[in-house]
């Protein structure tokens, strides 16, 4: 019995090594179709590798936020582009201003010169368009805001069917790096939160040499409703604190910001601003005299005046024909003076003896009761012709004591060429070639009107040029002398 119980655990012994090298032998060829228990619940030995970092960097826009300050404002006046006629696409989707046309491009006329849109300055009024302000776009990347200028959140806003990749860049740096709050400076009541005595000191370093002594020596508006610093400074600071940072678009003003002023430096301006007259130095008949459509933003007249046709020895027609000067000469004695001789005589009149006559009478002389071909108040409003009156009465004068039948002229050009550094190269540049009035193939500089017309330029120089952002130098405190001394200088100036 012993004997066949050995027997039978050495046979189930061996069965059990067969069946284990079976498995083995299995294992070694096919792989199981799941970890087993024990090694699903084994912890790793090690922690797992972590995927690495990547960073992408965003590249820093490369730009002049003064310049996207200036494209705020008026852009098209900044990259010298046509004005806009249509409306911008986004103004159809509010009712509250009544504006068209290019008006509806300047980004202040939505979002407003405090930056503030709706909870701003331009939360009511005439101005209220409902829009949102872009002081919060101060803490955003400016790439972010090149994107939404291109039109990322709304294609009604992209800005880069009419504005260049560099615009769009300086436009979106302004943003987020110059912009202020105006709360700081002014109060809602408009009053400012400066030292106008300090104020007066910023604006005679710079203000003063285009804008005059009391701030009426360019007009920003029109003759019938004038518009002098005095007037920007009281009716809407904000839009003062802006321009006097950034500038003009299209003019040669300075940036507060490229001079290192301070926020309280341009507050202190204002302050003083706030104190000049609104009243204007000179009345603007002056310009009138020159191109009467150019100031009154008529369209230029085509055909001759109809008093040309009772002289036969000029030979200008259309417009020129309608110009006061081309009548009575640009030192005012008409036939008697330097239009006495020459291409421009035409034997009429001058204007200098008007200043022995009473307003009634040169006023029946401007609107045809003297003479019906001599009727310009079908042509200018009465606010127009007031200013022509005031300039004959007051303002023409005889400067045959500054000017020489020879074109000579009796002036110091050492003192005058301060004073055109200080002013006039600011637009003509310091050789006076900055601008050429004429073309290509016949240039026309400063010193040549100078040399060729000094009346013409004594005239320019003291009222300004039509259109343009001309100071006038007698509201700029000169005097006749100064002017001669700057015409002195002047001729001394490269000529083509």
């Amino acid at each position: 019995m012993k004997k066949h119980m050995t027997i039978l655990v050495i046979m189930i012994g061996a069965l059990l090594v067969l069946v284990g090298l079976i498995t083995l032998g299995c294992a070694g060829t096919t792989a199981p179709t799941a970890p087993p228990p024990a090694a699903e619940a084994a912890a790793p030995t090690s922690p797992p590798a972590e995927a690495p970092t990547v960073t992408t960097t965003v590249p820093e826009l490369a730009g002049d936020p003064v310049r996207g300050g200036l494209l705020y404002d008026e852009w098209w006046g900044v990259i010298e582009a046509d004005e806009p006629t249509t409306d911008q696409p986004l103004w159809q989707t509010q009712t509250t201003n009544t504006r068209a046309g290019a008006d509806t491009w300047r980004c202040k006329e939505c979002h407003g010169w405090d930056y503030k849109g709706v909870d701003g300055a331009y939360g009511s009024g005439s101005h209220m368009t409902g829009f949102p302000g872009i002081y919060a776009a101060k803490d955003k990347p400016a790439a972010e805001l090149l994107a939404i200028l291109r039109g990322s959140t709304n294609p009604d806003h992209d800005f880069s069917k009419v504005m260049g990749e560099q615009d769009l860049a300086d436009l979106a740096l302004f943003m987020s790096q110059a912009q202020l709050d105006d709360t700081e400076l002014v109060n809602t009541d408009k009053t400012v939160k400066g030292d106008a005595a300090a104020g007066k000191s910023q604006y005679e370093k710079v203000c003063i040499n285009c804008h005059g002594p009391e701030g009426n020596a360019i007009n920003f508006a029109s003759i019938e409703e004038p518009e002098f610093v005095g007037h920007l400074a009281a009716d809407n600071p904000w839009e003062f604190i802006h321009k006097v940072r950034f500038g003009q678009p299209g003019w040669p003003m300075p940036s507060a910001i490229t001079n290192e002023w301070t926020q309280q430096d341009v507050a202190n301006s204002l302050a003083y601003a706030q104190s000049l007259p609104t009243e204007p130095m000179v009345s603007g008949g002056g310009l009138l005299y020159d191109k009467w459509w150019a100031v009154i933003g008529a369209d230029e007249p085509t055909t001759d005046q109809p008093l040309w046709q009772t002289q036969t020895t000029n030979t200008l027609t259309g417009a020129d024909t309608w110009r006061c000067k081309e009548c009575h000469g640009w030192d005012y004695k008409g036939v008697d003076g330097a239009y006495g001789s020459g291409s421009h005589m035409t034997g009429f009149k001058g204007v200098l003896s008007a200043a022995s006559m009473s307003a009634e009478e040169l006023t029946a002389w401007l609107t045809g009761q003297k003479n019906p071909d001599h009727d310009f108040s079908k042509v200018m409003g009465e606010a127009y012709l007031k200013a022509l009156v005031t300039f004959m009465q007051q303002e023409t004068m005889d400067v045959s004591a500054h000017i020489n039948a020879d074109k000579t002229v009796n002036g110091d050009p050492a003192r005058g060429k301060i004073k055109f550094n200080g002013t006039c190269a600011a637009c003509h540049g310091l050789d006076g070639q900055k601008i050429n009035f004429g073309d290509a193939s016949e240039p026309e500089y400063v010193g040549t009107i100078a040399a060729d017309n000094p009346w013409e330029f004594f005239h320019k120089v003291s009222f300004g040029h039509p259109g343009e952002p001309m100071p006038a130098g007698r509201a700029l405190g000169w005097s006749p002398e100064d002017i001669a001394n700057i015409l002195a200088f002047a001729q001394t100036l490269p000529t083509k």
